[in-house]
This record gives structure tokens, C-alpha cells and sequence, in this order.
């Protein structure tokens, strides 16, 4: 198992590519499902989640061959049931559900396992996939759906507690493609990798319109083919280099980034005090740290476009050295506060309670033996390391792999200190 040993006080400069989104290759890898064709998909970061999504996808009889972030993907005969033993590590792996239902009229899935951040239930994709027709039973940890006529189109409100689903839309959206009929989501994901799912599906031959808002609506065909389809870019990566730019940066250019994508990101970063300058384009942003003394903030994550979750533990990780008093609260996951205890063993001043973290900010932190809970808290802890004083050793690597393409050779390019080692 490895760890990160990160030397605190070097100076971030230069520049970086961010990889493709590892939140929009996930349920695009699965919707190759849906089609005997080839699919050729790039700019897929090298991450565990997605090798597991492609490990699962071979287990089912993909032929799938990977290079560069280049994924060629043939699904021209494939099985219904999905193995426990890869779809238990990780919780996104149940998107092959909708695209296999679809497309074979029945699956098998396990329960899927994943980030310990709260309660994640399934309830809302199973309760869709239902509206389309399946039945659904549960045997020894295992879905098993159903659907022998073949789907139906429905109107379906997919509205959960604490918001939308994002892998519910994408499963939903992915079984009515090839659904009799229209389908209507109500209450739909409106993120960017929602949209980019739609558009992979679209070029395949779905009849798709309203992604990227509340309201999808989904005209099942009778077939889909092959495509090829770049990634869009990773704008939580993106967010977490902006945030280790503004933390110990001298002028951090990132590339490959979406403008519209970052603007709730940037908003933060900005209130702080310090700038984030976009090219024309907006594929490239250049991050200033504050000149002056920066200044806390209040955030509250909320479905997007308002401030994600996902961006919650680095912007905490940011503020408790930022002058004065920041106040975080999460809306989606109420409980996703766990990388404040390994943050308050490195000197920082955060109070917990009810969902909202008070940060007060100190001086400078110390370094500490800490450990990463989930793959953002584990980002979290390496931004906080790069100003701490002295060598933070973050055990548990395996969290930020799976969802950061090679964060250390990353930072090692901008400066950073840091060293990838065996824990023993």
C-alpha cells in the first residue's frame, strides 16, 4: 500500500494539462453497453475507478483494449450479470445496470460499494428503471432486474433528499434510449458530465434533448452504434489545482480546463482574494494567489451549478489558512466532514456540527502522520501538506487514485515536494 510524503514550503509554478473527467467517463464506458459497434473514448484519466469500470465491462465479454487515455470498446457479445467481487469497490460501477437492462432485458448487479461519505442509496435508480417496466428482486446482496416485454417509456421524477441524482440520471437516461416510446425525466441531474453522457448517446443515434437541466426528455430507437467521443475535462481536478494554486502558488496556469464549467469554483477562490484569469477560450486559467491578506468565506454546496460537494474538503483545506473565520456547510452529504479530524491533527481550528464546518483560519499548520477517508478528504490532506511545516505522511494513497490521474508526478512538475512511498 502506498503513501504521499509531501515536504512542506515549495512554491507552486507552471503548468499543467487536466485529464478527462473521471465522473463523465464512468456512466460513458458503461453506455458502451448499449451497442455491439466499436466506441473508441478519449481522454480517459488512468485512474482505479475507471480500470475497475473497465475491468467489470471485460467481465461481461467487452473486448476492450487502453492506450494513452484512448479506449476502444466492443460489446458485441456480452453477458447480464455483473461480478461482485469489482462492482463491490466501487459504487459507480452500478450505471452498467440501465444499459444492460436495456439492452439484454435483464441484470444482475451487487449492491455497490464505494466512498464511506454517508448514506448514497440506490433507491432512486431502481425506482426509475421500475417506471420503465423492470421488476426488480433482491436475493443475497444482489439486484436482479427484469424486463421480458422490453421497456416502456414513463414520466419520472427522480427529485431525492438532498437533491438530484446524478448516477440515477445517467442510469434512467442510459435504458430509455432503447425504451418503447418517450421518456421524462423530471428532477434530472444538470451537471456537465450528465450532459456529456447525453451527448456520447446522442452521436450514437439517441434522440436526446434537454440534458444539462431539470428536465430530459429521452425518445427511445430501436438501435445505437458505434462512436467516438472525447472526455470532457475534469473540473474537480480542475478545482483542486486552483485551490493548491491559491494556497502556495506563484502564477499556476492550468490547461484543458472548461470555463463555464469552474464558474461556482472560481467565485469561491475569487472571494478570497485571490484571481483566476481565463483565456479567450476558456480552456486555460491562470491562478493568482492573493497579493494581500485573503479572507474567509461561506459556502454551501448545492447541486450544480451551485458549489459542488465533490470541491468541499480542498476549499476547507484552503480556508483554515485563510485569515478570519470561513463557514462550510454541505447540503448533499451532510457527514463528508471526516478530512477535518486529520486536518485539526495538522493545527487547524475547525468546528463540526449539524452538516457545517467553522473554520477559523491560523497561521501556518505543522505536519502530521494523517489518513485519507475518501478521494476528496485525501486531496484535501496533500493541499494542506504543501504549506504545513515540516513532511505530512498521508497514508491510504489508494483513495486519491482513484480519482486523480497521477497527482504527485502533477505536482511535482509545479514545484511541489512530494514522494510516493511504500507504507509498511
Amino acid at each position: 500500500m502506498d503513501k504521499l510524503v509531501v515536504h512542506g514550503g515549495s512554491t507552486l509554478r507552471g503548468s499543467i494539462n487536466i485529464s478527462g473527467s473521471k465522473n463523465a467517463s464512468l456512466p460513458i464506458l458503461a453506455a458502451t453497453l448499449l451497442t455491439g459497434d466499436d466506441c473508441i473514448i478519449r481522454r480517459v484519466p488512468d485512474v482505479s475507478d475507471t480500470n475497475y469500470m473497465i475491468q467489470i465491462l471485460s467481465a461481461l465479454g467487452a473486448d476492450v483494449e487502453r492506450s494513452s487515455g484512448t479506449v476502444r470498446i466492443s460489446c458485441a457479445d456480452i453477458i447480464d450479470e455483473a461480478p461482485y467481487e469489482l462492482v463491490r469497490r466501487m459504487r459507480a460501477s452500478i450505471c452498467v445496470m440501465g444499459p444492460l437492462l436495456a439492452r439484454k432485458g435483464r441484470c444482475v448487479v451487487s449492491l455497490p460499494g464505494g466512498c464511506v461519505i454517508g448514506d448514497r442509496p440506490v433507491d432512486l435508480h431502481l425506482r426509475g428503471l421500475e417506471a420503465l417496466g423492470a421488476k426488480i428482486e433482491f436475493e443475497g446482496g444482489n439486484i436482479t432486474l427484469t424486463a421480458k416485454d422490453g421497456l416502456r417509456g414513463a414520466e419520472i421524477d427522480l427529485r431525492g433528499t438532498h437533491g438530484p441524482t446524478v448516477l440515477g440520471t445517467d442510469n434512467v437516461m442510459m435504458a430509455a434510449t432503447l425504451a418503447q416510446g418517450t421518456t421524462i425525466i423530471e428532477s434530472a441531474a444538470a451537471e456537465p458530465e450528465v450532459l456529456d453522457l447525453a451527448n456520447f448517446l446522442n452521436a450514437m443515434g439517441a434522440k436526446i434533448t434537454g440534458a444539462g437541466t431539470r428536465r430530459i426528455v429521452i425518445e427511445g430507437v430501436t438501435s445505437l452504434h458505434g462512436v467516438e467521443h472525447t472526455v470532457i475535462p475534469d473540473r474537480i481536478e480542475a478545482g483542486t489545482f486552483m485551490a493548491a494554486a491559491a494556497l502556495a502558488g506563484e502564477g499556476v496556469t492550468l490547461r484543458r480546463v472548461n470555463r463555464e464549467h469552474l464558474k461556482a469554483i472560481t467565485a469561491a477562490i475569487e472571494q478570497s482574494g485571490h484571481r483566476v484569469d481565463f483565456n479567450e477560450a476558456g480552456d486555460v486559467c491562470t491562478v493568482h494567489r492573493c497579493e494581500g491578506s485573503p479572507q474567509g468565506v461561506e459556502i454551501t454546496t448545492a447541486p450544480y451549478p451551485a458549489y459542488p460537494t465533490d470541491m468541499q474538503a480542498q476549499m476547507t483545506a484552503l480556508l483554515v489558512t485563510t485569515p478570519g473565520i470561513s463557514v462550510i456547510k454541505d447540503t448533499i452529504f451532510p457527514q463528508r466532514f471526516m478530512h477535518c479530524a486529520e486536518l485539526k491533527r495538522m493545527g487547524a481550528d475547525i468546528k463540526v456540527d449539524n452538516g457545517t464546518a467553522v473554520v477559523r483560519g491560523v497561521t501556518q499548520l505543522s505536519a502530521a502522520p494523517v489518513m485519507a477517508s475518501d478521494l476528496r478528504a485525501s486531496a484535501a490532506l496533500v493541499l494542506a501538506a504543501l504549506t504545513a511545516k515540516g513532511s505530512t505522511e498521508i497514508s491510504r494513497l489508494y483513495h486519491i487514485d482513484r480519482g486523480y490521474e497521477h497527482i504527485d508526478e502533477k505536482l511535482l512538475m509545479l514545484g511541489a515536494n512530494v514522494e510516493r512511498v511504500k507504507d509498511r
